[in-house]
């Protein structure tokens, strides 16, 4: 039978040790060990599964990947030292120079960072589709485009993209569809039962839950993960066992957790609507959101990230975030502590003016990611700094 999604969060273990613990124990070890002569030769030559070294596997990072894959329906993955390092990974890994990457306009400041001044020195070109026009996609697929790139709901506008569009677009042209889904967490959704082939979490967020670790995960087709495994065994970017072990433990609690965080932020939605002080407000599950249906299809429940816009423009933003009392001013998300983010002079700050208004993020734009406190003191401090 098959068992339930909060069922594989906890029961999922690896293997136990001859003292049979209960709770899977931290492996804080470089290397392994080999019976002999041929066990050794064997191993490295790939004859046999097994640990060998830490920047390959490790108990702890290959039970938080089981974990992972578990819960996305994918059949194999790879843990890395941090969100960026999974997504620059997994570009690396799969492209060639020449290779061509289409993605969405609306992506994380760093991921735009690396597709503009990074990937090109290596001659990895990109183009920028716009989220709400999806037509637009085939018009700029080229013959060297290997990579459809995308991330739902958005970082930091909260925008929703259509995930069986994309699908379907990249298997007709026979693309390798990658979804960030760190936004949503494999909780609410699994981007590939709608024709994702791979799917990156930074681990930081929601997985870990608390703002301990950091952390990172590509799963997907195990050809590809293959490719993707061979790459980072040789550069280094493999998640630290102890980091693994602590992602690992928190997935067991990810549901719950996650339940609340949208249970939190939808209700602050519904109040940031009515807000004289508010121009306007994004969240997956409201039904003002111009993706309410998309979401509603794709998504068990909103996430724990909700944006507006201050009334008053730059000054007032700077006046509001100064008069935040119990929420955290930070740049992190999906943590237990609800956080305040001014997307325009931080996480998305290296872009320029025209960029970040073509993806929406204007000055006074406020990113929420809504923690697991009560919401009422969590709305009673936003509304006094409103004021």
């Amino acid at each position: 039978m098959e068992k339930k999604f909060e069922t594989k969060a906890i029961r999922t273990q690896i293997e136990r040790s001859q003292f049979l613990e209960h709770s899977v124990p931290m492996y804080l070890t470089s290397s392994f060990v080999f019976e002999d002569a041929e066990d050794m030769r064997a191993s490295f030559a790939e004859e046999k599964e097994r640990n060998i070294y830490s920047r390959y596997s490790n108990p702890n990072s290959s039970e938080f990947i089981e974990k992972v894959c578990q819960m996305e329906g994918a059949e194999d993955g790879f843990a890395f030292a941090s969100g960026m390092a999974a997504v620059f990974s997994t570009f690396a890994a799969l492209l060639e120079s020449g290779d061509h990457i289409l993605s969405a306009r609306s992506i994380f400041g760093s991921t735009h960072t690396l597709l503009t001044q990074f990937l090109p020195k290596w001659n990895i070109g990109h183009s920028y589709f716009k989220i709400d026009n999806l037509d637009e996609i085939e018009q700029l697929i080229t013959p060297k485009t290997k990579v459809i790139y995308a991330e739902s709901p958005t970082n930091p506008g909260v925008d929703v993209l259509d995930l069986e569009a994309l699908g379907k677009i990249a298997k007709k042209h026979r693309l390798i569809l990658i979804i960030d889904n760190c936004f949503a967490s494999p909780y609410l959704q699994q981007p590939i039962k709608f024709g994702a082939d791979l799917v990156i979490h930074s681990g930081t967020k929601l997985m870990d839950g608390q703002g301990r670790v950091l952390g990172g995960i590509t799963v997907g087709s195990k050809a590809l993960i293959d490719k993707i495994y061979r790459f980072s065994r040789i550069t280094g970017p493999a998640l630290s066992p102890f980091n693994a072990w602590i992602l690992s433990k928190s997935l067991e609690t990810l549901g719950l957790r996650v339940d609340r965080h949208c249970a939190n932020a939808l209700q602050l939605a519904e109040f940031l609507e009515r807000h004289k002080n508010v121009n306007w407000v994004r969240y997956p599950f409201l039904k003002s959101h111009p993706k309410y249906e998309i979401a509603k299809k794709q998504m068990k429940l909103g996430g724990c990230v909700v944006a507006f816009e201050v009334a008053g423009g730059l000054e007032a933003g700077r006046k509001f975030f100064d008069a935040i009392q119990l929420l955290s001013l930070s740049a992190n998300l999906g943590d237990s502590r609800s956080i305040v983010t001014h997307p325009a002079s931080t996480t998305h700050s290296k872009l320029s003016i025209e960029e970040r208004t073509a993806v929406g993020i204007t000055d006074g734009m406020v990113r929420v990611s809504v923690g697991l406190e009560h919401i009422d003191d969590i709305i009673d401090d936003i509304a006094q700094a409103l004021k």
